[in-house]
């Protein structure tokens, strides 16, 4: 690999992880990692009117209660990540 390519790459990870970023805060989702699954969970639009990007409200009267807003009402995503497979399964852990 040349010194070119080795510098293109180190700079593309950076800047694909800052675009990404960006691109989940400006559409409202929060990305969430484990070992097992990528989840996209949807959070409340900055720029709803109706909710003020705070997602609800709370009603009043004799038995109140909160209601979610029509801005946060969307699919969560998910990604399930096969297992990593164990090479050496009869190995001792230590």
């Amino acid at each position: 690999m040349s010194a070119r390519t080795a510098v293109l790459l180190a700079a593309a990870v950076p800047l694909t992880v800052t675009a990404a970023a960006v691109a989940l805060k400006a559409g409202a989702w929060e990305l969430t990692v484990s070992r097992n699954a990528i989840r996209l969970s949807p959070r409340p639009r900055p720029g709803c009117p109706d909710c003020r990007g705070e997602g609800g409200w709370w009603s009043e009267g004799l038995y109140p209660g909160g209601e979610m807003c029509w801005c946060w009402d969307r699919p969560v995503r998910i990604l399930r990540l096969l297992p990593v497979r164990d090479p050496w399964p009869d190995e001792p852990p230590f």
